[in-house]
């Protein structure tokens, strides 16, 4: 035939013509490289990874130009111990953040600025607001007395003739401090115990004061970092700008104030970090173990040596067709470089070992080569063939990035296969050939249990074949079990800052970022939407611009009027404090005063707070003798910080919110108008869910009944879900498709009925085997290992089809043969070993989508294993010896 005699001619070329072919094949192999080095790139936009052209991505783009300034944002999550310390750190930051131009388009805190300063008191309910003001009047002596002497004697003072009134008097003369006097005890209690062991802490007075509110010590940022697309991480530069801030801003004599980084390019870098550290993992224990395994299957330095630089070149051509093909890697199709190291070192593997085999049979060198090049280059096409099926199987899905990985990968195997069959005769015609070894023989302890275990499948064909038969019906019923976790936060490193911050914010319904948005044309449209809404079971609150215009104005201005008016120019013109010389008077006196009041205390709680607090003071006093200049200065200093130091503080600020105005929608600023109402007139509606979303039938239920109202709506829920469908769908499409062109190229190739059945069989049990142990070990199919079952069937079909030639040689022929010393069995086996070691390294990624990829496709690379080597000889036995008997 014209394409053998094309075929072979080229293969007697090479022979005589090594350094010629070398020299060429290195030549384009630098251009290659060049040509992949400038222009192939990463594009970290997960966005267009699935289904960019759906509607859900349509309406997700819509409301992102609509509302530019929250697209590819960080939140900064500033926490500390009190609200005080949290706010004045937050602002702290913001400033070095906003300041800070080489790095940051914008930044701000959605919920502090001027106008909130000003007119926060407004946006309370007016039940909440009129029991501020009555915690306010009672705690009115107190500010008036810590005005007139804003220090630790005053202070204690005070406590003093708190705890001397008498219920009657604390009644009649107004409560002397603002809370509870046990409560009271036990925070001063807790604040000087941590203080005095050389813990950093504060007292709280915004939580004193007004306890009965809802204070948080959590603060929000949301930050525009300048991206850099052509890094793996382009957020980096930013973010570590942000962990310099955020250590500019300690107080070393205040506790740490923590910041964590997530959000939507937070969550991004982390995992870009993940995946770019866990690749180069795997892609270093992939190459290790990959020479490890090509040492033990050869025998030899030499031929190992001629397989890796085959891999090399085939890499660098695979790069090349990257940059041509698509261009721009995704997070996914980048994976293709790994799996090229374990799939393209095959084809070498079974050439190498053909032509050892050949030198093994006494052929000369030249000869071994030819024969080898023959015999090897067709089977290999097949298989490069039925494996790439598994992976072209993905393109015409709406999967985007595993139809670019199924292209890439699918032909890098051909060019791989290309590269073997160029490269290879030439490398080891140069090189010398490698001393014999003779695995066969009969004396050799390996072989002998070889020769043994291949003849166990033949001779308990029926046995097997039942026992396959239970172990699959088993695995039917587990597969129906396997569970399936399209989050994308649980594919991530849960190790990670950007993860645990994001958790921690979707465990409170007013946090959470797991929320809808839909966009209405105009404001009349956006209350209806409102309205309908606060009607579903499954929403919670819907914020838009109009809630921003407090209600009950008029009422709320007189409540904060008349608070103004009783609280006095002691707010306005609250003093800075003054450090006391020395404390331990005022201290003395109030330990004496407890001693005398703890016999007259009959409830339990009041005695142990009342004890406490003097233990903690008498500790005090006992540091103060001990203590010398200035060290007993700096001790005091500490001791004040710790009770006094926020009191300033929220007396200013508090001091600011008397001054509300009655607003309008048109009094609010630009910058905080801007995020509900678009320059285009859009109004955005947030919607907030009532239940747990982390339930995947809680989510379902939410969307469902949002998108009933609104159809165009828009939000991370909706991104999960509609993706997660768009991957089964796509899933689903590959697996028939890789099913029925594997069963028609396997019908074309060996014309046999039979044969077709009993390799679709093996694969369709290593498939179902490699779900039930998904269950087993209890990992969910999810968004990237599910790329794994199509991948799996082209791997195992050509194995399959294999072994399946060597058995009918074997059972044809009369003397009992030892199909697993076969150099066919041995680069099946071998094979295997080096595509599981490239991806089973991934099971070591700290990104918990890769690393249960590897897990995956390394557990179905040992159901192939065991279908091709065990269950289907037994199969064949049975099928092909009762054909035969009929």
């Amino acid at each position: 035939m014209p394409t053998i005699r094309s075929y072979a001619f080229w293969g007697n070329w090479t022979l005589r013509h090594p350094f010629t072919v070398l020299s060429m094949i290195i030549m384009f192999g630098i251009l290659a490289g060049h040509y992949a080095a400038d222009h192939l790139r990463i594009d970290t936009d997960t966005s267009k990874l699935i289904a960019p052209d759906a509607p859900f991505q349509q309406y997700r783009r819509l409301s992102e130009q609509a509302f530019s300034q929250d697209l590819s944002t960080l939140l900064l999550v500033v926490e500390s111990d009190t609200p005080e310390l949290t706010k004045s750190a937050s602002r702290r930051l913001l400033g070095l953040l906003s300041n800070n131009r080489d790095h940051f388009h914008s930044a701000y805190i959605p919920d502090d600025n001027v106008f909130f300063r000003q007119n926060g008191l407004l946006y309370l309910d007016t039940d909440e607001l009129q029991a501020l003001s009555n915690n306010l009047s009672i705690a009115q002596p107190f500010i008036g007395r810590i005005a007139q002497e804003p220090d630790l004697a005053g202070f204690f003072s005070i406590f003093e003739d708190a705890l001397k009134a008498t219920d009657k008097e604390a009644t009649d003369k107004a409560q002397v401090v603002p809370v509870d006097l046990a409560s009271l005890a036990d925070k001063i209690a807790s604040v000087l115990h941590k203080t005095i062991n050389g813990e950093k802490a504060l007292l709280s007075w915004e939580s004193l004061i007004a306890e009965k509110r809802r204070h948080s010590n959590k603060a929000f940022i949301i930050v525009s970092p300048k991206l850099d697309h052509s890094h793996i991480r382009p957020a980096e530069s930013a973010i570590e700008a942000i962990r310099k801030a955020a250590a500019d801003i300690q107080d070393p004599g205040l506790p740490v104030v923590k910041v964590w980084v997530t959000g939507e390019v937070g969550l991004e870098d982390d995992e870009l970090a993940g995946i770019s550290t866990g690749t180069f993992t795997a892609s270093v224990f992939s190459v290790v173990l990959v020479l490890f395994i090509l040492l033990v299957a050869y025998r030899s330095i030499l031929l190992t040596v001629a397989t890796l630089l085959t891999l090399t070149l085939g890499m660098v051509f695979c790069g090349a067709f990257a940059a041509i093909a698509v261009t721009e890697l995704n997070l996914i199709s980048i994976a293709f470089a790994v799996s090229n190291i374990g799939l393209g070192v095959e084809y070498a593997i079974h050439f190498c070992l053909r032509y050892r085999d050949n030198l093994n049979d006494d052929v000369d060198k030249e000869q071994a080569l030819r024969d080898t090049f023959m015999t090897v280059g067709p089977s290999l096409l097949l298989a490069a063939g039925t494996t790439s099926i598994g992976l072209y199987a993905f393109m015409p899905t709406d999967y985007k990035g595993v139809a670019e990985l199924g292209l890439l990968a699918g032909t890098s195997l051909f060019i791989c296969l290309l590269i073997t069959l160029v490269t290879m005769p030439a490398l080891l015609k140069i090189l010398p050939a490698p001393g014999k070894f003779r695995p066969e023989e009969n004396r050799h302890l390996v072989s002998d249990l070889s020769k043994k275990l291949a003849a166990l499948p033949i001779r308990y064909a029926k046995p097997i074949s039942v026992a396959t038969l239970v172990v699959a019906l088993i695995s039917i019923v587990l597969a129906l079990n396997v569970k399936t976790d399209f989050n994308p936060i649980d594919l991530r490193d849960p190790g990670t800052e950007s993860v645990i911050a994001f958790k921690k914010l979707m465990e409170d319904e007013e946090t959470t970022p797991l929320t809808l948005d839909v966009l209405a044309k105009d404001g009349n449209s956006a209350k209806i939407l409102q309205q309908k809404l606060s009607t579903l079971g499954s929403v919670g609150k819907t914020i838009s611009l109009f809630d921003l215009q407090p209600t009950d104005q008029d009422e709320k201005l007189f409540l904060i009027e008349d608070l103004g008016l009783m609280l006095g120019p002691q707010v306005q013109h609250f003093p800075q404090l003054k450090t006391d010389v020395d404390p331990a008077p005022g201290i003395t006196h109030l330990v004496e005063t407890i001693d005398k009041q703890l016999p007259q205390k009959t409830n339990v709680q009041d005695r142990a707070s009342l004890t406490r607090l003097k233990k903690e003071l008498q500790e005090i006093l006992v540091q103060l003798d001990e203590g010398q200049q200035p060290s007993r200065t700096i001790f005091i200093e500490k001791i004040q910080t710790a009770l006094l130091s926020t009191l300033p503080q929220v007396m200013k600020e508090l001091s600011a919110s008397l001054e509300a105005r009655k607003i309008s929608l048109d009094d609010l600023p630009p910058d905080i108008r801007n995020r509900w109402l678009s320059k285009d007139g859009l109004y955005r509606v947030q919607i907030f869910p009532k239940k747990d979303l982390n339930d995947l039938t809680n989510l379902k239920e939410f969307i469902t009944e949002v998108q009933s109202v609104a159809p165009e709506t828009t939000g991370l829920p909706i991104i999960y879900w509609e993706s997660m469908k768009v991957v089964v769908d796509a899933f689903q499409e590959a697996i028939v498709i890789a099913l029925v062109a594997i069963t028609l190229v396997l019908l074309a190739i060996r014309r046999s009925v039979i044969d077709t059945i009993l390799i679709m069989a093996t694969l369709i049990l290593a498939g179902l085997f490699t779900m039930a142990s998904a269950v087993l070990t209890h990992t969910p199919i999810n968004f990237a290992n599910i790329i794994a079952l199509p991948l799996l069937l082209g791997l195992g079909v050509d194995n399959g089809i294999h072994m399946l030639v060597r058995l009918r040689h074997s059972l044809s022929d009369s003397e009992e043969q030892n199909i697993y010393q076969s150099s066919t069995a041995r680069a099946i086996f071998y094979g295997a070993l080096t595509t599981s070691s490239s991806f089973g390294g991934l099971a070591f990624s700290p990104h918990a989508g890769i690393s249960s990829m590897g897990l995956i496709i390394t557990i179905g690379i040992f159901w192939i294993m065991v279908c091709t080597f065990i269950i289907l000889p037994a199969l064949s036995k049975l099928v092909l010896t009762h054909k035969e008997g009929n």
